[in-house]
């Protein structure tokens, strides 16, 4: 039997289960002689003394914390994690460094052994790949999103970043590179420094000297505070803390000021004058004040309280609050050997010592469903990523006045971003993040210097060096830019653009050192697109000119505010109105006449036809009546008719045609009037669309970019573009014939028709709406203060007077109209009044025909009566009926019937 039972272990395999009914053992790994080891080591050692003083916690078991010292080694680091892991440990508080917590969760994912860590806050630790590892204070991540919320509430668009070259340091700053993203900033440059503590004093001026070389001005430091500090010094000394700069340290620095006991120097204290820092917020309670009125008990005066001592204490009551609840719902604190270390065995390493922790999944359910009040405040875990909740810090400005080394100027959460009031007054109101919402006290910051007056953050590269702005050598149109020499023969730049530019520089709360530089060859207009992209290949630092803000330029460069409209016209001959014995008949078509003549004829056919029965003034002899149908019809046209009408048909159909005069004879009058006063066009071009299909040759402007849009937008054949250099040159192709038209930019065709006045025309509208601007390289902050400073011109009119002293000042001299030719009035545009007048007519007209055919059967009921009756007969007596008057008719009638009474009554009927 005994054989068959040890035969039956080997089979199963190697499985002891040891329990330890009196403790409970936990681990902790940290550097010992940093200022988070020293603070962690008093904090925990406290929360363990207190958790066993009462019984009821883990119900009469006892904590025992072990503490192994890693001193600045990850190898160590792991030897004291192995030995933990040795000796049934349930959970291990640390390691300090995200290094080797990468390599650690390992360990932890196999044995099942939480790991809970307030230091190691590296944000690409991912739950998913490390189940094990829990972070119990606010990761890097939220650091991050508050130190780029804080960049952008300053308003800077680029940071230079100094850090360590670990784990944590470089995935934290690629974290704040991806959050300053979001908020359309960047990390400009990366400052990269060796691990702690081995960057020397040399490393950090090295780096530094290169960070001086660079444009921007706003440096974050993410170090540990030993190397921090130094970089500091090494800034102070080589002039880097001045008030140009603006430096944002995380959160190492304000734990180094919490530690601090000792009265911090004046020398050190100077160093670090008018830094911002961040320090994780823990809202004041009652637990907070006990446990920092204790400190100095604790600690015996050896280091002050910082808020990660203060996590440190709450991680303790954690794993002890988890462990009690996994008591209470009935698992034991026991260990299972793996069977994957029964080859190790018996090797000097003793790896097969390694045991599984049986309860450590329940373990650590427990500890992600924490949900009590410590030291820190609220605890507990968010489902999704497992951060703690409610993430938030302070923002501290390092200040030193002789009594205090900071003043608090705001808060960051995770809910609500910056502001000025503690975060937890504002959970119970809906979340804003919106940019009007954030909110500091920024009026309180003494920046470094000591000044409160905001750096600019951001200075010209290297070293101040004058800027080369790249300007065209124009040969035409020199308004706008031109070269000429002073006296002593020096080259002078000058025109539109050069006066603005300078203008707005004058505006500017900063002097921009900068020398003009011309492109071209002095013998033709450059290549504007070649021009900007100069800019790209760093041969000039911004290009100053009429340069035309378009799709493809702003691809590569950044343009600012425009600071004049622009857009491409057509412009094409016109010619002087010629004197004409018939020029009265051009407003209307031949065919226009003929329908308004006809239709003169036919309503004042159509009125006697209705007014003949019943009004004297349509009656008489033949030739007066057609007389009056000619004069009644043409009297119309200037209301000067005589007759009047009586019927109320007749009334209607005048009303009706009256309205068609008035809107004929004011059209005429304004037609005769602009072909008589109004230049003509020599060309049949109107606009862009019938110059496009005309097939004619179209003249643009050398180096301009009409000539891509209209290959490549328009679709013009290159054959078709001629290009022309100056004016003079589109003068003469014009009128030459050489091109139908000239398509080029507004401000150049202002100063072509103002200096050839009267000769050409702008025809139809702008088809492009652009503007010039100044170009600077992608995400420059001067183009951006530029911008400010051409609205600035715009506000104060002076950009408006610059206008008119270089593009407008021969304006006034030379008024063109800009509508082009005036057409003949077709039928087209007429034919619904006619149609309208038409109809009522042929309304009226039946009406009335109808009426008198009824009037026409009562009056003559015999001829209806007999069939027999001869038509032509018929006729006549009703064309007679016709042209009686209306009270003859009814006269007649009267007297019939009366004759019809008296036979009837003679007869004895």
């Amino acid at each position: 039997m005994k054989w068959i039972v040890v035969t039956s272990l080997l089979l199963i395999g190697r499985v002891i289960c040891r329990e330890d009914g009196d403790d409970v053992n936990i681990g902790a790994i940290f550097s010992f002689g940093t200022t988070n080891g020293q603070v962690a080591r008093i904090a925990m050692s406290a929360a363990v003394k207190d958790i066993n003083s009462d019984p009821t916690i883990l119900g009469g078991r006892k904590l025992n914390l072990y503490m192994h010292d890693s001193n600045y080694s990850g190898f160590l680091g792991i030897v004291g994690a192995m030995k933990f892991l040795e000796t049934d440990t349930v959970a291990i508080i640390g390691p300090q460094s995200s290094v080797m917590a990468h390599v650690l969760s390992h360990f932890a994912n196999e044995l099942h052994v939480p790991f809970l860590s307030f230091t190691a806050l590296d944000p690409t630790i991912s739950p998913l790949q490390y189940p094990y590892f829990i972070q119990t204070a606010p990761n890097d991540l939220f650091l991050m999103t508050a130190v780029a919320d804080m960049v952008s509430y300053f308003g800077y668009s680029e940071v230079t970043a100094v850090f360590s070259d670990d784990d944590q340091g470089r995935n934290s700053i690629t974290a704040l590179g991806d959050k300053l993203y979001e908020r359309r900033c960047k990390i400009s440059y990366r400052a990269i420094l060796p691990p702690d503590p081995s960057a020397t004093r040399q490393d950090i001026k090295d780096e530094l000297m290169r960070v001086r070389l660079m444009e921007s001005r706003v440096i974050v430091v993410h170090t540990l505070s030993l190397t921090g500090i130094l970089v500091f010094e090494v800034a102070r000394d080589l002039g880097m803390m001045t008030g140009e700069y603006v430096w944002i340290a995380t959160s190492w620095l304000s734990t180094f000021l919490d530690s601090s006991l000792a009265p911090i120097s004046t020398r050190v204290a100077k160093t670090m004058q008018g830094v911002l820092t961040l320090r994780p917020y823990i809202p004041d309670s009652k637990k907070k004040r006990d446990f920092s009125s204790r400190w100095s008990q604790l600690s015996n005066g050896s280091v002050g309280l910082n808020p990660y001592g203060l996590y440190a204490y709450d991680t303790v009551w954690m794993i002890a609050r988890a462990v009690k609840q996994l008591l209470n719902d009935g698992g034991v604190i026991s260990f299972s050997d793996d069977s994957r270390m029964n080859s190790f065995r018996g090797g000097a390493l003793n790896l097969d010592a390694l045991s599984i922790f049986d309860g450590g999944e329940q373990l650590l359910n427990n500890i992600l469903k924490t949900n009590m009040t410590g030291v820190t405040g609220a605890l507990g875990f968010n489902v999704a990523d497992r951060s703690i909740i409610h993430p938030s810090f302070e923002i501290l400005n390092v200040f030193w006045n002789g009594k205090k080394l900071y003043r608090e100027i705001g808060y960051w959460s995770n809910y609500s971003g910056l502001s000025v009031v503690p975060p937890e007054t504002l959970y119970s109101k809906p979340p804003n993040r919106s940019s009007s919402a954030q909110r500091l006290h920024g009026g309180v910051i003494v920046w470094p210097g000591q000044t409160t007056v905001q750096p600019r953050g951001w200075v010209f590269p290297n070293n101040g060096r004058q800027l080369r702005i790249g300007v065209p050598n124009r040969v035409s149109y020199r308004d706008f830019v031109s070269q000429d020499y002073n006296d002593n023969g020096d080259v002078v730049i000058s025109g539109f653009c050069i006066d603005v530019f300078l203008a707005a520089i004058k505006l500017l709360p900063y002097a921009v050192p900068h020398q003009f530089v011309l492109f071209g060859d002095g013998h033709k207009n450059p290549s504007y697109s070649e021009f900007v992209n100069m800019i790209t290949s760093n041969a000039f630092d911004a290009v100053v000119g009429d340069i035309a803000i378009v799709t493809n330029r702003t691809k590569i460069v950044d343009f600012t505010q425009p600071y004049i409209e622009s857009g491409l016209v057509v412009v094409v001959p016109i010619s002087k109105p010629k004197s004409s014995a018939w020029a009265f008949l051009r407003p209307f078509t031949p065919l226009m006449w003929g329908v308004t003549a006809a239709f003169f004829l036919f309503v004042g056919a159509v009125v006697w036809i209705l007014e003949h029965r019943t009004n004297d003034e349509f009656r008489g002899p033949p030739k007066q009546q057609f007389i009056t149908i000619l004069w009644f019809s043409f009297s119309t046209m200037f209301f000067a008719h005589r007759e009047n009408t009586v019927s109320t048909l007749g009334r209607m159909v005048l009303i009706i045609w009256l309205f068609v005069v008035l809107i004929l004879t004011s059209s005429y009058t304004a037609s005769l009037t602009s072909i008589l006063t109004v230049q003509q066009l020599s060309s049949p071009i109107r606009g862009l669309e019938s110059l496009a299909i005309s097939g004619e040759r179209i003249g643009f402007q050398v180096g301009s970019f009409a000539e891509s849009y209209l290959k490549e937008e328009i679709n013009i054949a290159k054959s078709r573009l001629v290009a022309l250099g100056s004016p003079e040159e589109y003068a003469d192709a014009l009128q030459n014939g050489s091109v139908a038209a000239v398509i080029d930019e507004r401000p150049y065709i202002d100063v072509f028709l103002s200096k050839y006045c009267g000769m050409f025309q702008i025809v139809g509208q702008e088809f492009t709406r652009s503007g010039w601007g100044f170009a600077f390289p992608r995400d420059s902050p001067l183009a951006i203060d530029m911008s400010t400073a051409i609205l600035a011109l715009s506000e104060n009119g002076e950009l408006e007077t610059l206008r008119e002293r270089w593009v407008y000042r021969r304006r006034g001299d030379c008024e063109w109209a800009g509508s082009g030719s005036v057409d003949q009035l077709q039928l087209s545009s007429f034919w619904g009044l006619f149609l309208i007048c038409g109809v009522t007519c042929l309304l009226a007209l039946l009406i009335y025909f109808c009426s008198l055919s009824r009037q026409f059967n009562k009056h003559y009921p015999q001829l209806s009566g007999y069939p027999h009756t001869n038509p032509p007969s018929r006729i006549r007596t009703f064309l007679t009926f016709v042209d009686e008057r209306e009270e003859v008719s009814k006269n007649k009638f009267k007297r019939k019937r009366i004759e019809t009474t008296t036979t009837a009554t003679e007869n004895g009927d």
